[in-house]
C-alpha cells in the first residue's frame, strides 16, 4: 500500500509527499482507516513504529480549521509532546490547522499567548495542562478526538489520576485512542472506562539491535560500577557516550564522578528543566560535551548519528528497554559499541535480554573488578517487569530457555581481543 491510497485530503498528502513518507507502516496502514471512520482505537506499538503519524494524519483529516482545539493529545513527557508538536508542524503544512504544546519546566507566558491567538490541536503533559485548565485559560468543551500517548509510561510516571481528572473535563461524545507499548492490568482498566466498542491494532515488538552494534558485557558489584567505567572511558574523553541509569539521583551521582574526573558531562532526567536539558541535547549533537548522563525517559529527545559508545550503567529489567538503548549507536552503517555492567542482581535482566536478542553478550571477564558479592540485597531486590522509567513491557516471548552465543573461552577471549584492540 502506498500513502496515496489512504483516504487523506490532498494538501496532507502532499505534505507527507514532501517529507518522504511513501509507503505507510504497519500501524499506519491499519490504524489510519478506522481513525478516518470515527473509531476508537486501541494501538500497541512502540517508539520507532510510526505511530505518531498514524494518529496524526487522520485527525488532521477530520478536523476542521476554525482556530477551536478539536484534538487533545496527552502524553508522559516534555520530550515526546516536542516531538509530536514538530511533526503536526510538519504534516500541517498546506491545510490551516496550528497545534499547540503544553508542558511544564519553563515559564506558561508564551503557551498562553499561543492559546490566546488559536488552535486546532493541544499536545500537553497532564500536569501543565491540569494548571491551565484550573486558570482557565484551556478550555476543552469542543474537543472532538483525545489521544493518550504512551499510557504505560503514564501510568509508570504516576499520571493516571490527572488522565482521570482532565477527562471529566471533555464532552462525552468524542473518539478516543489510545496508544501503549504494553497493556498492564491499570491500562486495560482505563480503556475499559473511557473506550467505546475499540478496534485493536498492534505492532510487533523490536527483539534486536542492528549488526553493526558489538555488544559487550562486563560483571561487577554495584559499588566498583564507578572505577570500571572510568577505567574504560580513560582515554575516550572526546568520543561522544550516553550513559544509561536506572534513577535521576544515579545519574547526578555519576555525572558529578565524570566531571570530577574532567570529562565534559551533562545529567538529564525528569527533575531537570526542559531549558537544561534542550542545552544538553544541543550542545551533546555540537560535540561541546561528549558524554550525556541519561534516564530512559529523558533520552528519548537524543538521536546522534555517529554515536560511539552506549553505556547500561544500569542493566533495564525490561528487555525490548535494552534494545532501544542500543540502538542508538551503530546508525547509518556506522560501527557502534553497547557495553552493560551487571551486579548479581543484574544477572536475571540479562539473561532476559540474551533471549529476546537470541544471541549472548560477549562477556568481558579479564578486568580488574570482578564480580564478588553474590548476595541480593534484600531492600533492593527488583522484581521483573516494568521499569520505573517506562518503555516497552517484557510480554510475548519466551523466557523459558537462553539463546546460543559464544560460551565460556570463547567469550573469554572475544572479551581479552576487545580490551586490546577495539576499546583503546
Amino acid at each position: 500500500m502506498l500513502f496515496n491510497e489512504l483516504k487523506l485530503n490532498e494538501n496532507i498528502l502532499k505534505a507527507v509527499a514532501e517529507l518522504g513518507y511513501t509507503t505507510p507502516t504497519k500501524i499506519q496502514e491499519e490504524a489510519i482507516p478506522y481513525i478516518l471512520d470515527n473509531r476508537d482505537l486501541i494501538g500497541l506499538a512502540q517508539t520507532g513504529t510510526g505511530k505518531t503519524a498514524a494518529f496524526v494524519l487522520p485527525i488532521l483529516n477530520n478536523i476542521q480549521a476554525n482556530k477551536k482545539p478539536q484534538a487533545l493529545i496527552v502524553t508522559p513527557t516534555r520530550e515526546l509532546a516536542l516531538q509530536i508538536q514538530a511533526n503536526i508542524e510538519g504534516y500541517s503544512k498546506y491545510t490551516k490547522h496550528r497545534g499547540v504544546c503544553l508542558y511544564g519546566g519553563v515559564k506558561q507566558t508564551t503557551q498562553v499567548r499561543q492559546l490566546q491567538q488559536g488552535c486546532e490541536i493541544i499536545v500537553a503533559t497532564p500536569g501543565r495542562l491540569l494548571d491551565l485548565i484550573n486558570q482557565r485559560f484551556v478550555k476543552l468543551n469542543d474537543i472532538t478526538h483525545l489521544v493518550l500517548d504512551e499510557a504505560d509510561n503514564m501510568l509508570d510516571m504516576g499520571f493516571i489520576h490527572d488522565i482521570k481528572k482532565i477527562i471529566n473535563y471533555l464532552p462525552k461524545k468524542r473518539v478516543n485512542l489510545l496508544f501503549s507499548a504494553t497493556m498492564p492490568k491499570e491500562i486495560k482498566s482505563l480503556a475499559g472506562a473511557i473506550l467505546v466498542d475499540p478496534v485493536e491494532v498492534s505492532v510487533a515488538v523490536v527483539s534486536s539491535a542492528a549488526s553493526t552494534v558489538t555488544q559487550y558485557l562486563y560483571n561487577v558489584d554495584q559499588n566498583n560500577k564507578n572505577k570500571l567505567l572510568l577505567e574504560l572511558m580513560a582515554d575516550k574523553k572526546y568520543q561522544a557516550t550516553l550513559i544509561f541509569t536506572k534513577t535521576k539521583h544515579g545519574a547526578n551521582n555519576l555525572a558529578k564522578v565524570l566531571k570530577e574526573a574532567k570529562f565534559k558531562v551533562a545529567a538529564i532526567h525528569g527533575n531537570k528543566s526542559q531549558a537544561f536539558r534542550s542545552r544538553a541535547l544541543q550542545e551533546f549533537k555540537e560535540g561541546k560535551i561528549n558524554t550525556l548522563v541519561a534516564t530512559d525517559v529523558a533520552a528519548r529527545g537524543i538521536d546522534i548519528s555517529d554515536l560511539a559508545y552506549v553505556y547500561n550503567f544500569d542493566v533495564p529489567n525490561v528487555p525490548e528497554t535494552y534494545v532501544h538503548r542500543i540502538g542508538r549507536t551503530g546508525r547509518a552503517g556506522q560501527e557502534g559499541i553497547a557495553i552493560s555492567f551487571a551486579n548479581y542482581e543484574e544477572q536475571a535482566f540479562i539473561r532476559d535480554v540474551q533471549k529476546l536478542i537470541k544471541k549472548d553478550l560477549i562477556l568481558v571477564d579479564d578486568h580488574d573488578y570482578p564480580l564478588i558479592n553474590k548476595v541480593i540485597p534484600p531492600k533492593k531486590q527488583q522484581q521483573r517487569g516494568r521499569s520505573n522509567n517506562g518503555g516497552s513491557g517484557g510480554n510475548g516471548f519466551d523466557r523459558s530457555q537462553s539463546a546460543g552465543g559464544a560460551k565460556g573461552r570463547g567469550r573469554m577471549n572475544a572479551g581479552k581481543q576487545f580490551n586490546k584492540t577495539q576499546h583503546k
